[in-house]
C-alpha cells in the first residue's frame, strides 16, 4: 500500500495500461466473451432441462393416468386386478427401466413384470400427484410419479407408483450440452474475429494518423493528413497548426539570430581595426576582448543555426553529406605530411541538418589534425538505434580528468594549450555539445588506440524520440 491508502498498480496493471489502443480493446471484448458465453450456456442448458424434464414428467403422468383407469375391484371387494395392458412392452420386460407397483396400505397388490423381485421405494408425499427422482432396481436413477387414489367397493386407500429411467433423458441433455459447447465455442470464435476486423477498421484512422506522425517526426513530411473521421479530423488541424507555429517562431528566432550577429560583426571589425593605431601593449588586451566578443558571436549564430534543424531536418546520408569535409581535410592532411585514413558506412543516415553535420566533423577533424603527429582516422558506422562518428590522433591526447574537465567547462577543442583559445576555426567544444543536446546525442573524449585523443560522437536515428546509447565509447 502506498503511504495515502491506495495500492500500486501491479505489472500486470501496467502492461494494460499501457498496451496499445487495438489490444485493450481485443482483451475487453475476449473478457466479455469469456464471461458472457458461459453464463449464456449454463442458463440455456438449465432452461432445456427443465423443459426437458417437464416433457419427461408429462409421459409419466399419461402412463400413470392409463394405470389408473385399468384398476379394478373384484366382484368380492378384496383384490385389484389391472383389466388393460398399458401398451409399452418396457413395462414386461425385466429391469427394463420401466416400472409400475399399486399397494393397499403396507401390503403389496400389483407390480409389473419389469420389477421382478425388487420394489419401488414408497417415500412421505403430500396427498394428490407428486413427483421425485429415486434409486431403482440395481441403482439406476428414475423419476417417479405417484398418487393416492379410492376406489369405490374397497375400503383402504391404494398407492399407485409408476417409474421411468432418465438415461433417456440424461442422454438427451447431453447431447444438447455437448451440440451447445460446439456453437457457443464457434460463436466465440466468430464474435471475436469479427470485433478484431471491425477494430481494425475502425482503428484505421488512428494508425494512419500515426503513420503522419512518423513521418513528421522523420523529416519526411510536414503535416499531417487532414483525410481524417470527423473526430481525428480537428485533432490532425489543431496539431498542424502548433507545428507551422513552431516552424515559424524557429524561423523567426534564427532570423533574429542571425540579424543581431552580422549587425555586431561590422562594429567589431572597425573596433579591430581601430586598435591597430594603439601601442603593442594595450593593443594584446583590446584584441583578446574582441576575440572573446567574435567567438560570442560566433558561438550564438552557431547555435541559432542549428536551433531549428532537429524539429523539421529528415534523414540525410552521413557519407554524402560530410564528403566535402573528408576531402578537404584530407588534402590538409596531406600538405601536412599526416597520414588520414577514413572510413564511412554508405548506409549510416540520420536526422541532422547537413550543415550541422559538416561543422561537426568539420571541428573535430581540424582539432585532430592540429594536434596529430603523424596519422588521423575517421569512422563512421551505423549501429543500433543510431549513428556512431568516431576521429582519432596519435598526439598527446588528455587524461580522463583533463577531460572531464574540458566537457564540465565547455571550453574550445583547440584551445589547450594556447591559453587564448582564438585560433582554429571550429565551433568549439560548447557548440559541439549544443549540438549533441539538440540531436539527443552523446560526446566522449576518451584515449585512442593510437595513442592520442578520440572524439566519440553518437547521434540517434531520431532526435525527437532519441534512444540512449547503446554502446559507449565504443565503435
Amino acid at each position: 500500500m502506498t503511504p495515502g491508502g491506495m495500492s500500486r498498480p501491479t505489472r500486470w496493471t501496467r502492461r494494460v495500461r499501457l498496451a496499445p489502443l487495438g489490444v485493450r480493446l481485443l482483451l475487453a471484448s475476449l473478457l466479455l466473451v469469456i464471461v458472457l458465453l458461459p453464463l449464456a450456456g449454463f442458463g440455456l442448458t438449465y432452461n432445456f432441462r427443465q423443459s426437458a424434464t417437464a416433457s419427461f414428467d408429462s409421459r409419466l403422468e399419461s402412463q400413470l393416468n392409463a394405470l389408473l383407469a385399468g384398476i379394478q375391484v373384484d366382484n368380492l371387494g378384496r383384490r385389484l386386478q389391472l383389466n388393460r395392458s398399458l401398451g409399452d412392452a418396457r413395462f414386461d420386460r425385466v429391469y427394463s427401466g420401466w416400472y409400475w407397483q399399486i399397494t393397499d396400505g403396507d401390503d403389496l397388490m400389483l407390480t409389473s413384470r419389469s420389477l421382478w423381485d425388487q420394489r419401488l421405494p414408497v417415500p412421505a408425499h403430500d396427498n394428490g400427484v407428486n413427483v421425485y427422482a429415486v434409486d431403482g432396481p440395481r441403482n439406476e436413477g428414475l423419476r417417479m410419479i405417484e398418487r393416492d387414489i379410492r376406489l369405490p367397493g374397497h375400503a383402504n386407500e391404494i398407492h399407485v407408483a409408476l417409474a421411468g429411467s432418465t438415461r433417456e433423458l440424461d442422454r438427451e441433455v447431453g447431447r444438447f450440452e455437448r451440440l451447445l459447447i460446439m456453437s457457443l465455442a464457434t460463436f466465440g470464435v466468430l464474435l471475436l474475429a469479427g470485433l478484431a476486423l471491425q477494430m481494425r477498421w475502425g482503428l484505421a484512422p488512428l494508425r494512419r494518423m500515426s503513420a503522419n506522425l512518423r513521418a513528421v517526426e522523420e523529416g519526411e513530411a510536414e503535416r499531417l493528413d487532414t483525410q481524417l473521421p470527423a473526430e481525428l479530423k480537428e485533432l490532425a488541424l489543431a496539431m498542424n497548426s502548433v507545428l507551422e507555429r513552431d516552424r515559424r517562431l524557429i524561423e523567426r528566432g534564427r532570423a533574429a539570430a542571425g540579424n543581431l550577429a552580422h549587425a555586431l560583426k561590422t562594429p567589431v571589425s572597425v573596433l579591430k581595426t581601430l586598435s591597430e593605431r594603439f601601442p603593442a601593449e594595450q593593443r594584446q588586451p583590446i584584441n583578446t576582448e574582441l576575440a572573446r566578443i567574435d567567438d560570442a558571436v560566433r558561438h550564438h549564430l552557431a547555435r541559432a543555426s542549428a536551433a531549428g534543424g532537429a524539429a523539421f531536418s529528415g534523414r540525410v546520408s552521413i557519407a554524402k553529406a560530410i564528403e566535402p569535409v573528408v576531402q578537404g581535410l584530407a588534402r590538409l592532411a596531406q600538405r601536412r605530411g599526416l597520414r588520414f585514413e577514413s572510413y564511412v558506412d554508405p548506409l549510416a543516415a540520420a536526422r541532422i541538418d547537413p550543415q550541422d553535420l559538416q561543422e561537426l566533423t568539420g571541428n573535430l577533424l581540424e582539432n585532430a589534425l592540429r594536434w596529430a603527429e603523424g596519422e588521423v582516422s575517421l569512422t563512421v558506422r551505423q549501429v543500433d538505434q543510431g549513428v556512431r562518428l568516431r576521429v582519432e590522433d596519435d598526439g598527446p591526447g588528455m587524461t580522463q580528468a583533463q577531460s572531464e574537465a574540458a566537457l564540465a567547462r565547455g571550453v574550445r577543442l583547440d584551445a589547450r594549450g594556447s591559453g587564448s583559445g582564438s585560433g582554429g576555426s571550429g565551433l568549439g567544444l560548447a557548440i559541439v555539445e549544443d549540438l549533441m543536446a539538440l540531436y539527443g546525442g552523446t560526446l566522449r573524449l576518451e584515449r585512442a588506440d593510437l595513442g592520442g585523443l578520440a572524439a566519440d560522437v553518437w547521434l540517434p536515428v531520431s532526435p525527437v524520440s532519441p534512444h540512449g546509447d547503446p554502446a559507449p565509447g565504443g565503435t
